[in-house]
């Protein structure tokens, strides 16, 4: 087969946060599919293609791109932040494993980039610094008790945790009852980062704690980042405070 499958993490918005191998391998694509507020932030190049889908159709997504590398297109599959986090890496490979057996002889690049979790825990200091996990709040591809289960055992296990799509209008609910859980858990003034459009112009970023985090200051676009006993604030006056994990856990 003479096509060729990348997939490639945009970062999280910032221009200067794709990388020059992502950039690189744009340029090179015959034809674009994602979702269309990331395929919107690739830049235009002209005779290429861009195949707009809807946010919830992944699969169909990833074997139309398939289709199209099997029939010798150069076809780059978009995700923002880094595509192996929940983004469109597991789809492709996953229609790759459950599809046609000649789509196992594509040849396809995973680009990474820049994973929200990583731009939001830079903007503040260095909230990542120790042990952390990144857990998805949606429940569309699993129980909610699951991720409440999974919230659980990586608060009692001392990991930061990333929280993933917080917040939706069809269930505004969920963030605060995955908060109520983590109270029962950790101290009330374990630190709390809402980091909304981070790295873009209309980026909001919010300090607070686990007793006073409310719902209402997360979208779509919000990355909820939750510490541990150990996350440590410096404080800054006149200024909003730096936030890391210290190196060592007493």
């Amino acid at each position: 087969m003479s096509g060729k499958l990348f997939i490639i993490g945009l970062g999280p918005g910032d221009a200067a946060m794709l990388t020059p191998q992502a950039a690189n391998a744009l340029a090179q694509a015959t034809d674009l599919v994602g979702y269309g507020p990331y395929v919107v932030r690739a830049p235009e190049r002209v005779g290429q293609i861009r195949h707009i889908s809807d946010n919830r159709e992944e699969l169909d997504r990833a074997r139309h791109a398939l289709e199209m590398a099997a029939a010798g297109r150069v076809v780059a599959v978009l995700s923002a932040g880094d595509a192996g986090v929940f983004g469109m890496a597991s789809a492709v490979f996953e229609a790759i494993d459950k599809g046609e057996p000649a789509w196992r002889g594509l040849e396809v690049e995973v680009v990474a980039g820049v994973s929200a979790m990583f731009a939001a825990a830079a903007r503040v200091g260095a909230f990542l610094g120790h042990d952390f996990c990144a857990i998805s709040l949606s429940d569309n591809l699993k129980p909610w008790a699951l991720v409440l289960q999974r919230l659980r055992v990586a608060a009692e296990a001392g990991f930061a945790m990333a929280l993933y799509n917080p917040h939706s209008g069809a269930r505004p609910w969920q963030l605060n009852a995955a908060f109520e859980v983590l109270r029962e858990i950790l101290p009330p003034a374990t630190p709390v980062v809402f980091a909304t459009a981070v790295s873009r112009a209309d980026e909001r970023v919010y300090i607070t704690t686990l007793a006073e985090a409310e719902s209402s200051r997360a979208d779509m676009r919000t990355l909820v980042l939750v510490g541990t006993a150990e996350t440590k604030l410096v404080e800054r006056p006149g200024r909003e405070p730096w936030v890391y994990a210290p190196r060592s856990v007493a």
